[in-house]
């Protein structure tokens, strides 16, 4: 850019850099989602229209940002991990979180015909908010984790049990709240059981444990890794790749399918057997079947 007196205005730029050696986590919601969902006729408790729509556009999110190692969603939220050691847009909060936001909220929209198949976008159109938290160590990222799961089981099991008592119950609103009021999750199982004969459990994992999506690689035994130590030393001493080896591990990446599950993330199995999900090294890519 050429030097002219009107260049002054770039020292009111704000340093936005996030914090180095930091797990980072992009989350978006969605905005007036409710007034949204209401405008389309989604069907409660769960729309799944919805909830693949939000799936698509997220791992489409993933596989354009290699950067991202694993994503959460449930509902109208999603959060986006980027490994601690990441230098994407040299860590700059704006930028990263505008990146992830934009291309998701461009992916809803183009694929929103392909859910939604006889009901057409309409301004206004759907929008998304979203905010970067950094998280210092393995522990606290699994329990930021472990927090939207368990949201996500608490909120659908209320929102299951709500819903009956208004569409087969015959109950309004209101009194479909003062009946749940108070209640636990074991009352809220009763009531679905006893009333309506629905057991919970086998309501659909989407539903019930939200959606994980990663890339993925061959599982590894348990106990063969220890991921913590390794992400340590990574950090402690950071080791100086070949342009050969990066480029590899750029290839392994691209060759990895970006698979969305829904599945326990709570417990150790599921990242003991996924290290690369937290050493942000890629595994051994699976044979075609």
């Amino acid at each position: 850019m050429a030097n002219s007196k009107f260049e002054y205005v770039k020292s009111f730029e704000q340093p936005d850099h996030l914090m180095p050696n930091t797990w980072i986590v992009v989350r978006l919601d969605g905005r007036g989602f409710t007034k949204f969902a209401n405008k389309y006729g989604f069907e409660k408790p769960n729309d799944k229209r919805a909830l693949d729509l939000m799936n698509g556009a997220a791992r489409a999110v993933v596989t354009e940002i290699p950067d991202i190692t694993i994503a959460y969603g449930v509902s109208d939220e999603y959060s986006f991990v980027f490994h601690k050691l990441t230098t994407l847009f040299e860590r700059r909060s704006g930028k990263i979180v505008s990146t992830v936001v934009s291309t998701f909220t461009a992916y809803y929209i183009h694929y929103w015909s392909t859910y939604f198949t006889e009901t057409p976008l309409s301004p206004p159109l759907p929008s998304f908010d979203g905010r970067a938290v950094c998280y210092p160590s393995i522990q606290n990222l699994r329990d930021y984790m472990s927090w939207r799961q368990v949201d996500c089981h608490i909120n659908n099991l209320y929102n299951t049990t709500f819903w009956a008592l208004i569409q087969q119950g015959g109950k309004d609103n209101i009194e479909a709240e003062q009946i749940l009021k108070g209640t636990l999750s074991a009352d809220k199982n009763e009531i679905l059981f006893s009333q309506f004969s629905i057991n919970y459990n086998n309501e659909p994992e989407i539903f019930k444990k939200g959606s994980v999506i990663f890339r993925d690689y061959e599982l590894v035994e348990p106990g063969t890794h220890n991921v913590t130590q390794e992400v340590e030393q990574m950090a402690g001493e950071p080791t100086q790749q070949s342009k050969t080896q990066k480029e590899n591990e750029k290839k392994r990446r691209a060759k990895a399918r970006v698979t969305v599950e829904h599945l326990d993330i709570i417990k150790d199995d599921f990242w003991d057997r996924r290290p690369w999900l937290l050493s942000n090294k890629p595994g051994k890519v699976p044979k075609e079947p």
